[in-house]
């Protein structure tokens, strides 16, 4: 029976780093993982490039039941911290909109980096690992699995949410929180492409492959993104980040045209006596196959001159403020992240330990902590363990 001072469950963006964090230290590091490769959802992200951090990470752009719970963690490892971790390897990147970073080259370069720390902190990473028990006996947890037993002085939970499960998501991080009698939140799909009702999906689906530029909002949350439309409902950032912020049965209103006052250029374009029809003033703005699904062909056939004020604020009104209600997401297949999960209010923000459970942490998505798009869940999964690397 293998005897190990800190096991890590989960090889993935927080396990690698928090692995790291103890080597360093001198602790025996032990990561296992069920999958065959270490760093799948790093492999995979961002395109294959990995948006690995942003330039501006605040605690605005992450949510929980708890929304203090984040700040210890982002404050003591920051986006600076890792961005001069990638360039002590040399690893280029670059900036796109929002502050966004992503590698020039490949996401690989990013968990060779962390796979070639773990390597000088002399961790041990054991692939094809499947554990079928933990147990807490005195001091130490004993782990039952298919390649032998394991005991550990610390116990460290880094095995992300639900998202994507042909990529090897479970709910073990949940059940073991539960085991040691630590509560789980109601988890969610987050991040994840809006599904439409029958008779939206039937006249929107022809759009798909159209992106907009626009402001998608809610009650509680706004954001000024893309929207795309697919063949199944929205996607594209605007609508992956307000995601996050939606709840079933709701339903959503979209700018089409934020930048624009649309019954006030109307109006002016009356005055001027243009002698245009509606439907050609607005293919200016916005594409013919949207303005169709949109409008009447008999509204878009009226010259502006023979709109009423009634038709100018029609036509504002839907362009501003066009409100759908989604039937509902895509769920967890193709969800970026999981909203939900271990409940920060009993778990350390300075050493992500349970505050029940001694020696056990939970580190990255795993915990009630989820970021926006662009970088931040990444971050995240870097402060967080980070923080625990230094306890464990």
């Amino acid at each position: 029976m293998a005897e190990i001072d800190v096991i890590i469950i989960g090889a993935g963006a927080s396990g690698l780093m928090c692995a790291i964090e103890a080597g360093k230290r001198g602790r025996k590091v032990l990561v296992l993982d069920h999958a065959n490769k270490a760093g799948k959802k790093i492999l995979m992200s961002g395109g294959g490039r990995c948006n690995f951090t942003n330039y501006s990470i605040e605690p605005d752009n992450f949510i929980s039941n708890n929304p203090h719970f984040c700040k210890s963690a982002l404050t003591r490892y920051t986006q600076w911290d890792f961005i001069a971790l990638i360039e002590r390897y040399h690893i280029a990147f670059h900036e796109r909109e929002h502050g966004q970073l992503f590698c020039n080259d490949s996401a690989k370069d990013i968990l060779t980096m962390l796979l070639a720390e773990c390597h000088n902190a002399g961790v041990e990473i054991r692939l094809n690992t499947d554990i079928s028990n933990i147990q807490r006996g005195g001091d130490s947890f004993t782990l039952t699995s298919n390649q032998g037993h394991f005991v550990c002085a610390s116990l460290v939970i880094a095995t992300g949410g639900l998202s994507i499960p042909k990529m090897g998501a479970t709910p073990f991080g949940y059940k073991i929180a539960e085991q040691f009698g630590i509560n789980v939140l109601p988890t969610r799909a987050g991040l994840v492409p809006f599904t439409l009702q029958p008779d939206d999906k039937d006249t929107f689906s022809p759009l798909s492959g159209i992106a907009i530029a626009c402001v998608v909002s809610n009650t509680r949350q706004s954001f000024r993104e893309n929207i795309l439309f697919t063949h199944r409902g929205l996607s594209g950032p605007a609508i992956l980040q307000l995601s996050s912020y939606w709840h079933a049965g709701e339903a959503i209103t979209v700018d089409l045209l934020p930048d624009e006052n649309v019954a006030q250029t109307l109006k002016t374009k009356r005055q001027q006596k243009a002698k245009h029809t509606l439907k050609t003033i607005l293919e200016t703005y916005l594409p013919k196959r949207l303005l169709a699904c949109l409008f009447t062909e008999e509204l878009l056939a009226l010259s502006l001159q023979d709109c009423s004020d009634k038709h100018l604020a029609l036509v504002a009104t839907r362009l501003h403020q066009w409100t759908i209600k989604p039937n509902g997401t895509e769920g967890y297949r193709t969800a970026e992240v999981t909203l939900g999960g271990v409940d920060c209010d009993e778990i350390s923000s300075k050493t992500m330990a349970s505050k029940t459970m001694p020696n056990l942490y939970f580190v990255g998505e795993v915990l009630d902590v989820t970021g926006w798009l662009g970088g931040y869940n990444f971050q995240w999964a870097w402060s967080s363990a980070w923080c625990a690397g230094q306890y464990v």
